[in-house]
């Protein structure tokens, strides 16, 4: 008796489930496990700069890996010696000759040369980035203006325009300090990475020789030149392309470099602000944040 029961009961609620049950009608399904995918070390996350602006700018993409006051205007000092070369190879042959001017050797140091010593535009030029060289930088200064027949200012800032440099603009083609308050030239960290990046493609025999301990010419008289690079961290940057220092009591400590992170994949590295040492490790620590962020890593 108690076994019908039961089968009764059963046989119930079985109907109970056919009528209030669509047909067709199926369980709900389980939500869908989706893995979260690791995010990426950040490799620039917390770095330590002493630098006021600085940049890492990615000149095959156009994109920025890293930034701190990268659209500030600053002192360039020795920067600017960069727009001045540019400016020049734009409108001169880099077998132009170059005369050195009395004026120019009367600036302050570093400078290598004799009133009257005349190089090609290419060894000058050389010579002149590689040692930071304010007698070079200006004799080519003079000799882009004269080509142009425009003022030294006016053609600088048009170098400057065709590269959409607004940040930039040089009153002297050394970067020297005018006095106490004047900069020689006023520019920005993206807007330095953009013109170091041009120069090195557009003058790479130029710009690699930045990348060396010493640079070497001969003038048109015969008198052999050897000058030191002004910066002592170039044979330890990997795939160097370009290096170019600066400093005024203005600036304070300023680099740029160049480098290739893989197969023409060429990276600008700007640090402006920053003091006379603190420079090179300033740029030496995102060198090394940028080869590890292409290996998707923290760091190295």
């Amino acid at each position: 008796m108690r076994e019908a029961g039961f089968t009764l009961l059963g046989a119930s609620l079985l109907l109970t489930i056919f009528l209030f049950v669509p047909v067709g009608s199926k369980a709900p399904a389980p939500a869908p496990i989706v893995a979260e995918t690791p995010t990426a070390p950040n490799a620039f996350a917390d770095i330590p700069l002493e630098a006021v602006a600085a940049i890492v700018y990615d000149l095959a993409t156009g994109e920025s890996l890293y930034e701190k006051s990268a659209d500030a205007q600053l002192p360039l000092a020795s920067l600017t010696k960069l727009l001045t070369v540019y400016a020049a190879l734009a409108e001169l042959s880099p077998t132009t000759p170059i005369t050195i001017p009395a004026s120019a050797t009367r600036l302050d140091s570093p400078r290598a040369f004799n009133a009257g010593q005349i190089f090609s535009l290419a060894d000058l030029a050389r010579l002149t980035l590689t040692a930071s060289l304010n007698d070079g930088a200006a004799a080519i200064a003079e000799a882009t203006a004269a080509r142009q027949n425009r003022s030294q200012n006016e053609a600088l800032a048009s170098a400057a325009a065709g590269l959409n440099l607004s940040q930039t603009y040089a009153v002297n083609g050394s970067g020297l300090d005018v006095n106490g308050a004047i900069s020689g030239g006023y520019g920005s960290a993206r807007d330095l990475a953009r013109l170091a990046g041009a120069l090195a493609a557009e003058a790479p025999t130029i710009a690699i020789a930045t990348t060396q301990s010493s640079a070497e010419a001969t003038s048109e008289g015969g008198t052999a030149f050897k000058v030191k690079n002004t910066d002592p961290i170039v044979n330890t940057i990997p795939h160097l392309l370009l290096s170019k220092t600066g400093f005024t009591d203005l600036a304070g400590g300023n680099l740029v470099l160049v480098f290739d992170s893989g197969i023409d994949h060429p990276i600008a590295v700007v640090v402006m602000g920053s003091s006379q040492k603190a420079r090179f490790t300033d740029a030496a620590t995102l060198v090394a944040a940028t080869f590890a962020h292409f290996a998707g890593v923290a760091s190295l």
